[in-house]
Formats: structure tokens, sequence, C-alpha cells
């Protein structure tokens, strides 16, 4: 006999989780037996690291500020909530990054693209590699290819492909940074596997930039590689959550464990509270090792995989000041810090600079990001300690030594996920390990992109196996 209806449990209420549920009651409307979904999350607000707080006229974002718009799913899900006029790309006048380099800001040139150069004049005109520097990925053009095709991480790739210097001066800092990460540890297949398809197609990173350029994949004219939304990405969070009325969300609750139903189909979902719901598929977009946690007395190894994904520790500080007290002209989006240069932040966005409405008019919002695998003792500082920290760093940077209008402190620990060398592989054991779970999915950050679009993607990749999986209860041929 049919079940009368199928009960999915989403547990996290992050961009994942929401897009599941989004997902889920999109592509389940009209089903035999119908779908009822169950959204669990531990705080007591939904949208996980976005964050968007208004003050005073500030459109402050505690988390991530904006979305690629060249990964096409954070656009579309947009769309499908009626944000398209909500979208705002980066300000074409302000389109300059910087790098502090050798104790000051020195401008990234002109046509470099995640490091790499499109064009070779405003390259070999800028000061911020030397001559031996650039010479070196010239000669870059000469070299064999890879011939093994095993994964390796950031640093030995383009250590073996750019040099030292241009490794530690741009590579690292733009996308080592990304992930807070130790670019001697992360993956170059799961972090950036186009480069190594560059070098597979082209034999040269340098030779493939300079035949292509880049342009952002998206229909929409105003898209820029860049996005975000006029009130902040918290009005994503807000018009999905609007749009799941079918699904019942329970927040300020917390998951500890699964049990398999008495009957060996589904699973009982146990609630810290000693409530249970039944569950005919289970959806985790927690991090790794919440997920782990979860799993351990269903399959331990299993949970010893998601476990052993490791996670950093990060936090921002966004700083608003009178403009007429800041002395530098702000004239770009930010700069980015190397390593090399020992400094506590990571990087900086000139945030009213890059985006419009994120600033009264006779104001400015700065955000400094810090934190990361080459800072683990960012949780154990105050919040005013961080500002002051911070403030000591554009103090020295920027000139700015008044005092801020407004602070916010957002720590987010444990929340950046690493793609360490053999990430994929670990992935693949995670896949086939969760084919003896039937019915239970993990998705989000932790595993194929820590980026919004990745996420949403992830998160209606989710959705679509659970309605596979009851297809394939309902009629085992399928």
């Amino acid at each position: 006999m049919p079940a009368a209806s199928h009960h999915v449990v989403i547990i996290g209420g992050g961009i994942t989780g929401l897009a599941a549920a989004f997902a889920l009651t999109e592509r389940a409307s009209g089903r035999v037996p119908p779908i009822t979904c169950t959204l669990i999350e531990a705080d007591d607000r939904l949208g996980g690291k976005i964050l968007t707080d208004r003050v005073g006229g500030f459109v402050i974002e505690g988390g991530p500020e904006s979305f690629l718009s060249q990964k096409p799913w954070a656009m579309e899900l947009c769309r499908q909530l009626g944000l398209s006029e909500r979208l705002i790309g980066t300000n074409p006048e302000r389109r300059h990054t910087f790098v502090l380099s050798r104790g000051r800001l020195r401008d990234l040139p002109e046509g470099l693209v995640m490091g790499l150069p499109t064009k070779l004049a405003p390259f070999l005109k800028s000061d911020l590699l030397s001559w031996a520097g650039k010479c070196r990925i010239a000669a870059e053009l000469l070299l064999p290819r890879a011939r093994q095709s095993v994964d390796e991480s950031l640093a030995s790739f383009f250590r073996r492909r750019l040099g030292d210097e241009a490794f530690e001066r741009m590579i690292e800092p733009l996308l080592g940074g990304i992930y807070a990460g130790d670019a001697e540890q992360l993956s170059i297949e799961a972090t950036f596997p186009r480069f190594r398809e560059m070098e597979r197609e082209h034999g040269s990173l340098v030779r493939s930039m300079l035949s292509t350029r880049s342009a952002p994949a998206a229909e929409d004219r105003r898209a820029t590689p860049f996005m975000a939304l006029q009130g902040g990405l918290g009005e994503m969070v807000e018009r999905l959550s609007a749009r799941l009325k079918t699904v019942n969300i329970l927040t300020g609750r917390r998951v500890r464990e699964f049990r398999l139903q008495a009957d060996g189909l589904g699973y009982q979902v146990m609630l810290a509270d000693g409530s249970a719901l039944p569950a005919d598929a289970v959806v985790i977009t927690a991090p790794a090792y919440d997920a782990a946690s979860l799993l351990a007395s269903l399959h331990g190894p299993l949970a010893d995989e998601l476990r052993s994904i490791p996670y950093m520790s990060t936090a921002t500080v966004s700083l608003g000041f009178r403009k007429r007290d800041v002395g530098h002209a702000l004239n770009g989006y930010g700069f980015v810090v190397p390593r090399v240069e020992g400094r506590s932040l990571l990087a900086s966005t000139w945030t009213s600079s890059k985006w419009s409405h994120r600033a009264p008019d006779d104001s400015v919002l700065l955000r400094v990001y810090l934190g990361g695998a080459h800072d683990k003792s960012v949780m154990d500082r105050t919040d005013s300690e961080l500002a002051e920290l911070m403030r000591s760093e554009l103090r020295g940077i920027l000139g700015i030594d008044r005092e801020p209008l407004l602070v916010k402190v957002y720590r987010w620990p444990r929340s950046m996920p690493q793609y360490h060398v053999g990430h994929l592989q670990r992935l693949d054991r995670i896949e086939g390990l969760l084919q003896q779970t039937p019915g239970i999915y993990v998705a989000g950050a932790g595993y194929r992109g820590v980026g919004i679009p990745d996420c949403i993607h992830d998160g209606a990749r989710a959705a679509e196996r659970v309605l596979t999986h009851f297809d394939k209860t309902a009629n085992p041929s399928v």
C-alpha cells in the first residue's frame, strides 16, 4: 500500500538548506504521494553565514558580501524569487584593486585575472613584481606540461608554473585568501581546477590567458563578475523564507542523532530536547563535522570521513567613518595582503566604494578580514581587541586615525572548509559510503564549492536526489 506522504527533514537553515527546501517544494508540487518537509536550524535565525545588518544608513554584511555571476545558480535563484531588479554589480568607476606589498599599497595590474595577466603592457609597467619575477612568469610559456595528472597543492602548482615571487605576491593572497587557507595544503583540483585544465589544454597558463578574455557568463547585461543585492544578501534569505510557506521551519532546535526506524525503512531524527521526527529522507546541510556527529551512531566509517574535512575560523570587522575623516581616496575595491607581509589582516574591502547603497553620502564603510589557517588565535581575542587590532592596521596602511562612527565584529568559528590535497578522492569515498545509508544526503560548502552559487546548486542537487530516491523506492526497476 503506498505511503500517505513522504516526509523530508532538512538539517541546517543556511543558504544550502533553504535552497534545498525551495527546490524540493517547487519540484514536488503535484507528486503522489505528496511530500512534506521540515527544516531544522540550531540557531534562532535563518541564513547561516549570510547575515546583513542595516544600521543608520549603513548596509553591513557579516559574512559573504556577493556572489559570482559566472556560476548561474545564484542569479537564477534571484530570478525565481523576483529579486532580479534588486541585483547590483560592482561600481564600474572604481574597478581597481591593490596589493599590500613591501609595506605599501601597489596597483594590481589592469587585465590581471585570478593572478594571471591578460594584458602585457600594464603587467610590465607594474611595480608589484621585480623584473626577475616578471621574467619568470614569461618563462612559463616554455615550461612543459605536468607529466602526471595527480592532485597537488596550490602552492606547488603555481610555484612550478610561475615561480616563488608571483605565487607569494599575487597568487597566494588572491586565491588562497578566498578559502582563508594554507596554499601549501589546498588542492588545486578541488579549488581551482580550471588552471589544471589550462595547463593540459594549452601547455601554458600565460598562453591560455592571453588567448582568451574573461566575461560574465550571466545573461543580465548589468552583471559584473561579482553581484550583490541592494539591501544586502539578507534579502535573498528573507525572500526564500517567505516562499517556504509549506515547509515546517523549526529554529533554535538542535538535532542530536539519527536512528533507523523499527521497520528499517526511514529514520528517526532525534532532537536534543528528547523529541523525534520520522523521516523518509534526510538532507544534512550543516558543516561536515556536525554531519559526522549526527551520523556517528548510524555509520562510523562515514562519520570518520566527514570529520576528516578540516575547517578554519574567520572573522570580519566592519568600520564606518565620516568621509572627511579618511585621508585616502579609497579609489578602488580594496586590497589583499600577502602572507609574507606578516600582517594580521587577510584583506580589506572598501565596501562603499565597491558597491552602491552601502553607506550614507557623507560616510564610508570599510571591511577587514582576519583569521584562517595563518592566524588560528582569532577566536581567542575579544571583539574590542579584534576591532582595535584592525583599526591599528588601517591606521598604518590608510592613515585613518579618527574614531569610527560604528564598529561591527562578526565571528565565524570553524566556518571555512579546507579542500586539502586529496579532497576529491575523499568526496568519492563519502559518496560511496552514503550508498549504505539510503535516503541520507549531505550538501553544503564542505564538499564541492564554498561560494553562494555552489551552495545553492548543491542544495538543489540534494533535493533532486531525494526525489530520485522516492521514485526508486516506489518503483525499484527505475
